[in-house]
C-alpha cells in the first residue's frame, strides 16, 4: 500500500470530504450485528468516527502515523498505525469492514485474503469513495483544466478505478445492489483551495516541479469563484459485499 497523504495529513483532516450521515446508517444497516467494526485506512478517521456511533467498538488502521496523529479521538475508537494486507487481529472479529477512498492503493489478492481472514461469516465489507466533483459555470471548467490537463500526468496510475467509480476493482463477495448517494458542499474559496491542495497529484507535481500547480490557475479561479455560487457536488461511490 503507497502512503500519499502523510505530508498533507493536516490538511486532510481539514479539508477533505466527509460522508453523509445517512450514507453511514445505510452501510451500518447491513450489518447483524453491531459489536465490532474496522475502518481500514482510515487517515483522520471520519469514517470510524461515524461507525463509533453504531458499534460498540471500532478499530481503525492507517499506515501513516500522522495521519493517526490528526485523527479524532472517540473512547470506543481505536487506532492503530498497520497496514491493509496484514493485520494484527484475530480470525473472524469484526461484524463490518469498511475501506474509504483508498481500496485502489492495495495489493487486492493480499487484502482481500485478510478480509476473509479476519472478517466474520456472517460480517459485511463495504467499499466507498467519491469520485472528482462538480462545480458550476466556469470555475467548474478551470478545475476540469486543472484535473485532466494540468495534473493528469502526476496522478498515480491506480487514479483510474475512481475515474471508474470503483467499477473494475475486483470484488470478491456476493455483492448486494447498493443505493446510491452524492454529497454537497458549499467551499469558500479557502476550502476549495485546501482540499484541491491534498490531492496526491499536486503533491507529486510540487516534488518534481518546486513550484505548487495552484498557482497557475489560482488568481482565476477566485475570481470565478467568488462570482459564482461556491457548490461542488461530489459523486459517492459504494459497493457491498458478504463473503461468499
Amino acid at each position: 500500500m503507497k502512503d500519499n497523504f502523510s505530508d498533507q495529513a493536516k490538511g486532510y483532516s481539514q479539508y477533505r470530504p466527509s460522508y453523509p450521515p445517512d450514507m453511514i446508517q445505510y452501510i451500518v444497516s447491513f450489518a447483524k450485528n453491531k459489536q465490532t467494526a474496522l475502518d481500514v485506512a482510515t487517515g483522520n478517521g471520519q469514517v470510524a468516527v461515524e461507525l463509533a456511533k453504531h458499534f460498540e467498538k471500532v478499530y481503525a488502521t492507517d499506515i501513516s502515523e500522522k495521519q493517526l496523529e490528526n485523527a479524532t479521538q472517540v473512547s470506543n475508537v481505536v487506532y492503530k498505525n498497520e497496514g491493509a494486507e496484514r493485520t494484527s487481529f484475530n480470525d473472524n472479529q469484526f461484524d463490518l469492514i469498511t475501506v474509504a477512498q483508498a481500496i485502489h492503493w492495495f495489493d487486492f489478492d493480499a487484502f482481500y485474503k485478510e478480509v476473509y481472514r479476519i472478517l466474520k461469516p456472517e460480517g459485511i465489507f463495504a467499499v466507498l469513495g467519491y469520485g472528482l466533483f462538480l462545480a458550476n459555470g466556469k470555475a467548474g471548467d478551470l478545475l476540469n483544466h486543472f484535473y485532466y490537463d494540468i495534473t493528469g500526468p502526476y496522478w498515480d496510475i491506480e487514479r483510474h478505478y475512481l475515474d471508474e467509480n470503483y467499477t473494475t476493482i475486483p470484488f470478491p463477495f456476493e455483492e448486494i445492489e447498493a443505493q446510491q448517494f452524492t454529497n454537497k458542499f458549499n467551499w469558500t474559496f479557502e476550502q476549495l483551495t485546501g482540499y484541491l491542495e491534498t490531492w496526491s497529484a499536486v503533491q507529486h507535481y510540487i516534488k518534481k516541479n518546486g513550484t505548487n500547480p495552484l498557482d497557475l490557475i489560482r488568481e482565476e479561479l477566485k475570481e470565478y469563484w467568488e462570482k459564482g455560487d461556491k457548490q461542488v457536488t461530489f459523486p459517492l461511490l459504494l459497493r457491498i459485499g458478504k463473503l461468499i
